[in-house]
């Protein structure tokens, strides 16, 4: 735990919580490097899920303004926005909240997000002259549709709770509870799989990769466990080996 951020665990599951609630979670660079570093920790410590969320009415109002100046600063937001797709492991984002500019960057880095009811979402750069990587924009249109992310690209526009989850960049209804209830589901399942999925998913696999990956589930123990399980009308227990 840093002053930043709160870590938790429950049981498989990885809580990471921004705490800068004064600031309405805003992040700077000791908390983009502080979340970068809990999600490495929580990868080696064999979590099978991570939720990220924020303290307090907001989940992340988006870069602090006082630090987003600098070359050190943009270099920490986007190791730790890229390491979140780049890692084996499934995030959900508990967008408890607004989630403004790098707030909406760091949701749809998760790959799933469920949004309470004062939820929304947007990207000003328009109006206050700074820019996102393409990756941010691609994304945010791979996961709203062209035409909403032209909208919060080009005219600063903003999409709410029900139309994130109208359109598809929201996945769910729902509380942090929720979040931490679904991810609790999520890593029951046979991570091995979930893994090569979200590879496939995220785009960062070349085909050697794949292939390898692809072999690994089939040659696991888990899918011998999964034919067990059901052989024996029980629920399989995976292993992730």
């Amino acid at each position: 735990m840093t002053a930043s951020l709160t870590i938790a665990r429950d049981g498989d599951v990885a809580v990471l919580t921004l705490a800068r609630p004064d600031r309405r979670n805003a992040l700077d660079l000791e908390l983009c490097r502080a979340l970068h570093e809990a999600v490495e920790d929580a990868v080696a410590t064999q979590a099978r899920a991570i939720v990220v969320t924020g303290e307090g009415s907001a989940f992340c109002a988006g870069a602090d303004l006082d630090g987003v100046y600098g070359d050190e600063f943009i270099e920490a937001l986007y190791t730790m926005l890229h390491g979140l797709t780049t890692i084996p492991v499934p995030v959900v984002a508990a967008v408890n909240g607004p989630a403004i500019g790098a707030g909406t960057q760091l949701a749809i880095a998760c790959d799933l997000r469920v949004v309470d009811e004062r939820a929304r979402f947007a990207v000003p750069t328009a109006r206050n002259g700074m820019a996102v990587d393409a990756w941010t924009i691609r994304t945010l249109a791979e996961l709203a549709g062209g035409g909403r992310a032209r909208r919060v690209m080009l005219a600063a526009d903003t999409i709410d709770r029900q139309e994130a989850l109208d359109c598809g960049l929201a996945d769910r209804a729902g509380t942090v509870e929720d979040a931490i209830a679904w991810a609790r589901e999520i890593a029951a399942l046979a991570p091995l799989t979930v893994a090569h999925n979200k590879m496939i998913l995220t785009g960062r696999g070349d085909e050697d990769a794949v292939a390898a990956s692809f072999a690994r589930v089939w040659a696991s123990d888990d899918v011998k466990e999964a034919a067990a399980a059901r052989l024996e009308k029980r629920d399989p227990v995976f292993r992730g080996r």
